[in-house]
């Protein structure tokens, strides 16, 4: 749009001073004014047509009041636009024939005159034309260069998230997966060899955690190795699991107090593995750090609002590590979900963790 008004400006400019100077008699000569139409037309068209228009200007601009005015314009549009090759020297050259080929100089006098013309109607436009190529030619290549920097620095950035991610798939596979085969195993020969059924019943409990825990580790270790998009789709847990999380834990000897709906709130899928993770970390935390009490897990609508609530009494510690993100992680979780989340002492001598879903309400599943 820019250089279309300049264009605009530039012919208008032109063929007015071509105007005034033939309106004011400067040098009358026959059909000017088609002349300088066709000036007009084709300054307008100078950067799509380079040298064409250029060899129109040159050709008409015999019978225009000042006839080395117009090619002045469109040589320097050839030199920028085409640059040292041949299109230009043809446009010098046809300038210059324009300005000797039909009264040459006879006298000293005459070749100065001539000499001033060449240096300001010819050489000064064509160098002022290249020197503009020559700054779009640099400018280009710093462009390109510059992308190429910014490509190689991503696929620089991608190759090393590819190497850490398998150096974890690594560590997690020698560190983590082997010590759950073990749990798994070890699980499955007390199952076995139980003395009670009570104690088998527990212990095939501990081996079918661990062998859910064994492949749901495969399924990260294989998503961090496989940079490959269709990898990457873990299986998303669900509201519907929350079931399942209680049924596990109280089977494991927790004492679980679950406060489901049936059926439960149709929520999106988003919302649903949020909900899912804020009582999945919400049981861990509570199976760590009061060990033996009671579990409530509730969950429910609340003015079209999903409402998860998992609380137990305050305790002691069992002394297993922890990293201190759980929190903060499930408050991101609810975060993105566009909730809201409450985890502390309820003043009731209760560690409670609450979490509000926005949800559409209405539908069941």
């Amino acid at each position: 749009m820019r250089n279309h008004l300049i264009d605009v400006a530039l012919a208008l400019g032109v063929t007015g001073l071509l105007v005034a100077e033939g309106l004011n008699g400067v040098r009358h000569t026959p059909f000017w004014p088609v002349a300088v139409g066709i000036v007009f037309v084709a300054l307008l068209l100078r950067r799509r047509y380079p040298l064409g228009t250029m060899l129109v200007v040159t050709a008409v601009a015999v019978f225009t009041p000042t006839p080395l005015f117009p090619p002045f314009f469109t040589l320097y549009t050839v030199a920028a636009l085409r640059g040292p090759k041949w299109p230009t020297a043809v446009a010098v050259l046809a300038e210059l024939v324009l300005m000797f080929g039909f009264a040459p100089p006879h006298d000293l006098q005459g070749w100065r005159v001539a000499g001033f013309e060449i240096v300001l109607m010819v050489i000064v436009p064509a160098l002022a034309g290249l020197w503009m190529y020559q700054r779009a030619a640099l400018l280009g290549a710093l462009r390109d260069r510059a992308d190429q920097a910014e490509r190689e620095r991503d696929l620089l950035a991608d190759r090393a998230v590819t190497a850490e991610r398998r150096r974890i798939a690594r560590e997690m596979h020698d560190v983590v997966a082997h010590r759950v085969s073990i749990v798994a195993l070890q699980a499955g020969a007390l199952s076995v060899r139980a003395p009670d059924e009570a104690t088998g019943q527990l212990a095939e409990v501990i081996r079918e955690s661990s062998s859910a825990a064994l492949t749901e580790l495969r399924d990260i270790l294989q998503v961090l190795r496989d940079d490959s998009p269709e990898s990457r789709a873990l299986p998303a847990p669900t509201l519907t699991g929350v079931r399942e999380l209680t049924t596990d834990l109280a089977a494991a000897g927790s004492p679980v107090r679950a406060e489901l709906p049936d059926p439960l709130p149709e929520v999106s899928d988003q919302v649903g593995r949020a909900a899912y993770r804020i009582v999945q970390e919400a049981l861990t935390n509570a199976a760590k750090h009061a060990p033996g009490t009671p579990i409530d897990v509730r969950l429910g609508t609340e003015e079209e609002a999903l409402v998860v609530e998992v609380a137990n009494p305050l305790a002691g510690s069992s002394g297993l590590p922890g990293a201190g993100y759980g929190v903060i992680g499930m408050r991101e979780r609810v975060t993105l979900a566009g909730g809201s989340l409450r985890a502390g002492p309820d003043g009731a001598g209760s560690y409670r963790v609450r979490a509000v879903f926005p949800h559409a309400g209405g539908a069941e599943c």
